[in-house]
C-alpha cells in the first residue's frame, strides 16, 4: 500500500477521535505561532495540517493567507466540510511533502507529526531543502525521544534537541526548543518535541 493510500484509508475509516494526533486545541501551535508576531496577512502552511482544528483557530485569529497540505484528500474534504463556507478562505493541496514543489514562498512554514514521518535520509534532505528554499520561519512538532516508534502502523523517526540543530542548523537558528506531553483522545501520552526556528541572516 502506497503513502497516500495509507493515509486515504486511515481517513476514510477513522473518526478524529480514534487517531492519536487530534487536538481539541492546538495550544502549543497557536502560542509558537503568536511568537512570530507576523502580520495577519502573512503566508502560512500547515504541512500535513488533515483535518487539524489549527486552520479553524488561525481563521477565528483572522489570518488571511492560510494554505493547507496534506496526502489524503479525504482528510482535506473533511476539514472543508466542517469549515463550510470558510473553506473558501483558504488554500488546499493534495500532495505528499516529499514530492511537494511550492508555487510561492511562505512567511510561516508549520509541521505538527507530518516530518518525522520520513525516516530516510534522501526524503529529509529533500524536506531540508524545501524549508530552505520556500520559508524563512518553520515551527515544528516531531515525536521525541521519549516518544512513540510508530505511528498509525508506520515507523517514524524520534528527535531531540541535537538531531534537530543537526539536521537544520546550517542555516537556520533554534529560537526554543521544549518537549512536551500531547494526550491522546484514548487518554495516553506522547511526548513530542517542538521548535522555533529562524532562518540564519547570512544565510
Amino acid at each position: 500500500m502506497s503513502n497516500k493510500e495509507h493515509w486515504q484509508k486511515i481517513y476514510k475509516t477513522k473518526l478524529p477521535k480514534e487517531v492519536s494526533w487530534t487536538e481539541e486545541k492546538p495550544i502549543t501551535s497557536l502560542e509558537l505561532i503568536a511568537k512570530f508576531d507576523l502580520p495577519r496577512c502573512a503566508k502560512i502552511i500547515d504541512i500535513g495540517g488533515g483535518d487539524s482544528l489549527l486552520v479553524d483557530f488561525l481563521l477565528h485569529e483572522e489570518y488571511t493567507n492560510i494554505t493547507v497540505l496534506d496526502i489524503s484528500v479525504a482528510a482535506i474534504d473533511r476539514a472543508k466540510t466542517r469549515l463550510g463556507k470558510n473553506a473558501q478562505r483558504v488554500k488546499w493541496i493534495v500532495a505528499d511533502v516529499r514530492d511537494f514543489i511550492p508555487l510561492e514562498s511562505y512567511d510561516l512554514w508549520h509541521d505538527r507529526a507530518a516530518f518525522h514521518f520520513l525516516t530516510e535520509k534522501e526524503e529529509i534532505d529533500k524536506y531540508y531543502q524545501l524549508v530552505c528554499e520556500y520559508t524563512n520561519n518553520i515551527i515544528l512538532g516531531a515525536f521525541s525521544t521519549n516518544g512513540p516508534l510508530t505511528c498509525s502502523g508506520l515507523e517514524i523517526a524520534q528527535y531531540n534537541e541535537a538531531k534537530l540543530q543537526s539536521t537544520f542548523g546550517k542555516h537556520f537558528k533554534l529560537m526554543e526548543c521544549f518537549t512536551s506531553d500531547h494526550t491522546t483522545p484514548f487518554a495516553t501520552t506522547q511526548n513530542f518535541i517542538f521548535t522555533r526556528m529562524s532562518k540564519n541572516k547570512n544565510s
